[in-house]
């Protein structure tokens, strides 16, 4: 059995990782104020979780794009998108939008829900693959806006070259506000909460 700072009465400062006694309130070194663990952690990442799960679905209902030729404009949600690929015969491109657009967001929210629930409600999965968990969220999330670059450089191209009209629809917003959302329950779960629920046992 381990020994934390926190059972010998130090703290880590979060900007500058100085460690100090557990009494003191800010950091002698940055300035900043120190929690001996993040205040309400769990608590902001339900909120974060919640509120990018209600985002997914104007992200993925409602049009990303707009394309405006002479006719009447076209309309394209993410998985219409995905299916023209398809028909397009660009099957590796409409792979990378699904797995950007739609599988990396739930799989991130997917299992910051169970890291959380097997914490709150001590299911059977060990610390060693809580934490595998949360770091493949954390690497994955560096790609998570991956379809809105793909998007913008599309619009950009398109444009130029004055091809056809094309504009990011309501849905791109859904889909860049989940991103944010998703990120910010990411970094808002305290990782040593995970080992304190070890500790009181």
């Amino acid at each position: 059995m381990y020994t934390s700072a926190k059972q010998v009465g130090l703290k880590q400062c979060r900007h500058c990782k100085l460690s100090m006694p557990e009494e003191q309130s800010h950091c002698p070194r940055c300035h900043m104020r120190v929690h001996s663990r993040t205040p309400q952690s769990l608590q902001k990442c339900w909120a974060f979780i919640i509120a990018a799960t209600v985002g997914l679905f104007p992200a993925n209902l409602m049009p990303i794009t707009v394309l405006s030729t002479r006719g009447a404009p076209q309309y394209e949600t993410i998985m219409s998108g995905v299916i023209s690929l398809i028909k397009d015969d660009m099957v590796g491109i409409a792979i990378v939008v699904f797995v950007a657009s739609i599988v990396v967001p739930v799989m991130k929210l997917v299992g910051l829900i169970v890291i959380l629930l097997s914490l709150q409600f001590k299911l059977n999965l060990n610390n060693r693959q809580r934490i595998v968990i949360y770091r493949i969220i954390d690497i994955i999330g560096k790609w998570s806006m991956l379809d809105l670059f793909v998007l913008s450089i599309m619009i950009a191209v398109f444009e130029r070259n004055n091809l056809v009209g094309v504009e990011a629809g309501p849905g791109a917003t859904a889909f860049g506000a989940v991103v944010l959302l998703t990120l910010f329950a990411a970094k808002s779960f305290d990782t040593r909460l995970i080992w304190d629920k070890q500790l009181e046992r």
